[in-house]
């Protein structure tokens, strides 16, 4: 059981207790706080336990609590949820999933309407039965049922990084079986999208038999839905699918090629193809023979000799095009760049020199200021800027300009210690629902970046939402939009605001768009960074971390940004410190 499974079964224990009216809210606390203590750990607790490792050394971990993540970790289960969900249906978690339905909520729709399943919230909301009950109301009733639709949109597709947290533990434990000679995952997940459906994997093996023995034999497999001699697949405990193909080595980049995708990108692939007299297909390339002679091809015409197939490289040749990394496969242009040697030298991690955007202690982040820098020191940065909050966002402890004050002594203290890395003093200043800044002008003319970003107010109607970061990105000392639409992926949309004006505005006032590198958000998208790029707004790309660990999510923005077609040159914090704060001053 991986770090995102033993999470889930710890939160869905506490929003169960919620529901239940646990009165000891130090119970639910203990559940959250190991949430994120897992969360955070940058290894498999799985591994602590295999060793023996004693768990309560780990932040918020105590002995009871190690005693339920043992379990869990060793028997796929833990018996103190069963015990809880004999008197709540574990299906009411789900309810709670949607946005403005708390576990009160959830409560009062159980004991009043029976409902458990979303399905009965459904429709409970469309008979109209929610909007009568105390606490809801007819606005109520409609947010809920535009949620439900949400979410039904969202279900089953799992953002990137927890396919990574779960996929890679199965491609480790596969090629430690020696007949497995080469292993690739293929589909959305080798194209980096922000979320997957499912998981296709792509094998070469001695022997395939024992192969696919061992795949379904793989500890966190649910259940079994097929296996074959060369054809898998497979259910995790998370509910994630995967697929096993077993192939020959002859036509193994033929099927790389077909099942990376995308579905668009091999269509016109195919069309490059016909036009060549070849038929690509996820056995090969080949050659169309006259009619009735050779095998039948998947176009229906008879095929004759094969001309490539065993990778992807010779796939692409064939059809007079040299090989496109899987983030371009998207049908954008790639196959007519490509073919016009115009494909983009693509941004790489090792180009950034700096994050600018991440929160201490001093906010709501988990590690001082000191720690942060020398964690971006140790990363090989030349810069970094810390952004913590400002004042409107008093839950996270934001700072008003007394404490702005106090925060700039510790910085020049700490950054008289780490000469080896540059410090930007910079601030996250909420754009507040008129378009002002949450910060005085006064205090911003003393940073060296103003990061300016919204966090409240989501549901503003469009004209208004627009207007709002038009006068935000018009202020003078404004030099960044962190997470320009506010997006969480499979929890919040984006804000509905007029992008194209937006983005207008900001190129003309040289205010940059940031990448939200953080895989819940990718923010920017990468339709919406390839507009910012026709435009000539420039980019920059950073984590948001708000602990040690969240600075290493930095490879998911470049991933973004990668699929966005951009290269260095269209990333400002590919710049030394001194050619940034150029870029970014107002005239």
């Amino acid at each position: 059981m991986e770090n995102i499974e033993i999470a889930a079964v710890l939160t869905e224990m506490a929003t169960l207790l919620e529901i239940q009216g646990e009165t000891n809210p130090f119970r639910i606390r203990a559940y959250r706080n190991a949430v994120y203590t897992i969360q955070e750990s940058p290894d498999p607790v799985r591994k602590m336990v295999e060793e023996g490792a004693d768990l309560t050394e780990l932040p918020a971990i105590g002995k009871d609590m190690a005693s339920h993540i043992t379990e869990l970790v060793t028997t796929g289960r833990l018996s103190i949820l069963e015990e809880v969900s004999k008197e709540i249906p574990r299906s009411l978690v789900q309810l709670t999933k949607l946005p403005g339905v708390g576990p009160k909520k959830v409560r009062k729709l159980w004991d009043e309407l029976d409902i458990t399943t979303l399905d009965d919230l459904a429709a409970a909301a469309s008979a109209g039965k929610i909007a009568v009950l105390a606490g809801f109301g007819k606005k109520s009733e409609e947010k809920i049922l535009e949620a439900i639709e949400r979410h039904k949109k969202r279900s089953g597709r799992f953002r990137i990084s927890s396919a990574d947290e779960l996929v890679q533990p199965l491609i480790e434990y596969m090629l430690q079986d020696e007949r497995v000679e080469r292993l690739e995952v293929a589909g959305s997940y080798r194209r980096r999208q922000e979320t997957v459906g499912d998981i296709d994997l792509l094998a070469i093996a001695s022997d395939a038999e024992p192969v696919m023995e061992r795949f379904t034999s793989y500890p966190p497999v649910r259940s079994v839905e097929k296996s074959g001699d060369t054809r898998g697949t497979v259910i995790l405990s998370s509910d994630l699918q995967v697929d096993l193909r077993i192939l020959p080595a002859e036509s193994y980049g033929s099927a790389l090629v077909y099942f990376t995708g995308s579905k668009e990108h091999n269509v016109e692939l195919r069309k490059r193809a016909l036009q060549r007299g070849l038929s690509v297909s996820e056995y090969g390339v080949f050659e169309l023979a006259e009619e009735g002679e050779g095998e039948e091809s998947t176009t229906g015409r008879d095929l004759g000799k094969r001309v490539a197939g065993a990778t992807e490289e010779e796939v692409y040749a064939s059809v007079g095009l040299p090989w496109i990394t899987p983030e371009l496969r998207t049908n954008r242009g790639e196959l007519e760049a490509a073919a016009n040697g115009e494909l983009p030298a693509l941004i790489e991690f090792e180009d950034l020199k700096g994050d600018l955007q991440m929160h201490s202690t001093w906010s709501d982040g988990k590690n001082t200021i000191e720690e942060m820098l020398a964690a971006c020191a140790a990363r090989g940065y030349e810069y970094v800027a810390l952004t913590d909050h400002s004042k409107a966002l008093a839950m996270t402890g934001g700072l008003d300009a007394a404490k702005l004050r106090e925060q700039w002594k510790e910085i020049d203290e700490v950054a008289a210690r780490h000469p080896e890395i540059r410090f930007l003093r910079s601030q996250e200043v909420d754009i507040l629902a008129d378009g002002a800044l949450d910060t005085e002008d006064e205090m911003l003319e003393q940073l060296d970046l103003v990061v300016i970003a919204v966090h409240s107010r989501f549901d503003l109607p469009a004209a208004k939402q627009t207007e709002r970061l038009l006068k935000a990105i018009q202020h003078p000392l404004a030099n960044i939009v962190a997470h320009p639409t506010g997006r969480i992926i499979n929890r919040r949309d984006p804000m509905d605001f007029a992008l194209d004006e937006v983005l207008a505005c900001a190129a003309e006032h040289g205010v940059a768009m940031e990448l939200n590198a953080h895989p819940h958000r990718l923010d920017l998208r990468d339709i919406d960074l390839m507009a910012a790029r026709k435009r000539g707004v420039k980019i920059v790309i950073s984590t948001d971390a708000h602990s040690i660990a969240d600075l290493d999510l930095m490879p998911y923005g470049v991933e973004q940004a990668r699929r966005a077609w951009l290269e260095p040159a269209d990333v400002l914090n590919t710049l030394p410190a001194d050619d940034l704060l150029s870029a970014l001053a107002k005239a």
